[in-house]
């Protein structure tokens, strides 16, 4: 089953969202054959589908995780084990 991670951030993107996209492909780096990360800017229709107002945004297979706040390497990676039932 492969993990999708979505970062959204505007456009140039702010410092925090530069952090937790960081955080993101390191998580996905650890599970290479697993979870894929990509980033989309938050003026996008992607964002709009999940309703994501507030950056950063971070969606993982399709559910909103976080929008408007700093997340951890160890918060994402638990979502992510959750999702991979590891």
């Amino acid at each position: 089953m492969k993990i999708n991670i979505k970062v959204f951030h505007p456009s140039p993107p702010c410092a925090r969202c530069k952090q937790v996209e960081k955080v993101a492909q390191k998580v996905a780096g650890k599970y290479p054959e697993e979870v894929e990360m990509v980033s989309f800017p938050v003026m996008s229709d992607e964002a709009r589908s999940y309703g994501i107002m507030l950056t950063p945004g971070v969606v993982i297979n399709d559910k909103v995780f976080s929008s408007g706040k700093m997340i951890s390497e160890l918060e994402l990676e638990n979502a992510v084990k959750k999702e991979l039932n590891v």
